[in-house]
């Protein structure tokens, strides 16, 4: 199968997500959970920047982060799926540059991986199937399907590889409030489910009962906006539930935790006013990182990487 010249490069910006709203369903005969959530892409992001080389594998090289092994970075993992999924035979240099925090739920790692699918399928086309593609995100995690389309707004259901795509929101922006602490995945899962059985609460049933039920305005968003791990988790890490406290202080439309945290953010439909919250909430929290962002319309296109 042909391909790509040897030394041809691209790069593209890897965005960040919130979870507008995140439902975890019930569980499925694999094992995992089913979910039912809105992705939208706001303006934080990792970059990649990708080499074809005479060389096979996958060479990683990382800037701004210690994300551990290349061998588990979900980059490598996402390339060695594609290539073996196409038996091509050239090989990757890889350059990647964080600046989305691991172990936050903005799916920095998740992104990294869907940009990587999107490079590959940028040099050829159709080469995966669109369907494999999101068969092979959903297998290296959740939130990887959202990553590899191309909306920025997007209904993501099943373990995330059923993905709807919508039509884009007015522009809004966010103050993403970033507490120093990690959550994993597995945990929250574990608190959640215990909480249920505790509680002895019913499975929540899905929002979203056919398209008709989607959101197509922020108030609408705000009035289904929840995340079923808020609870648990913040009650869990006591810099999370103040960092979300800074941040509803400042009356945005809505404030949740997204993915599984650690990072919380609240949303609003007026630049200036989101502009003095961030600096509100910074002060009212030194010990978090708060940022500004942007919803983005589209995930960013993959560019031909210059000299």
């Amino acid at each position: 199968m042909s391909g790509p010249a040897i030394g041809s490069r691209l790069r593209v910006r890897a965005p960040a997500k919130v979870n507008l709203t995140l439902r975890i369903l019930e569980r499925l005969p694999s094992g995992f959970h089913a979910l039912e959530t809105l992705f939208q892409a706001i303006d934080l992001c990792d970059s990649l920047e990708v080499e074809v080389r005479r060389e096979s594998g996958v060479a990683l090289e990382v800037v701004g982060a210690d994300v551990g092994p290349a061998d588990d970075n979900l980059v490598v993992r996402a390339a060695r799926a594609w290539l073996a999924e196409t038996s091509v035979e050239w090989g990757l240099a890889v350059r990647l540059t964080k600046a989305i925090p691991a172990g936050a739920g903005l799916g920095g790692g998740s992104s990294d991986a869907g940009a990587m699918l999107r490079v590959l399928d940028h040099w050829m086309p159709g080469a995966v199937a669109e369907e494999r593609r999101l068969a092979i995100g959903a297998e290296l995690g959740s939130d990887v399907p959202f990553f590899t389309g191309k909306g920025g707004l997007v209904l993501g259901r099943g373990r995330g590889e059923r993905m709807t795509p919508l039509p884009p929101l007015p522009p809004a922006w966010l103050v993403v409030g970033m507490p120093r602490v990690h959550v994993a995945t597995g945990p929250a899962y574990g608190r959640l489910a215990r909480g249920r059985a505790e509680s002895r609460g019913a499975v929540p049933p899905p929002l979203f009962d056919g398209e008709s039920a989607v959101p197509r305005s922020w108030p609408e968003v705000a009035s289904l906006a929840l995340n079923d791990f808020e609870p648990v988790v913040a009650g869990a890490h006591p810099p999370i539930a103040t960092a979300l406290a800074a941040i509803r202080a400042q009356h945005p439309a809505f404030a949740l935790l997204s993915g599984s945290g650690a990072a919380v953010f609240g949303l609003f439909t007026d630049a200036d006013a989101a502009e003095r919250a961030v600096g509100e909430a910074r002060a009212a929290c030194p010990e978090s990182r708060f940022e500004l962002a942007r919803t983005l319309d589209r995930l960013p296109a993959v560019e031909p990487a210059g000299p």
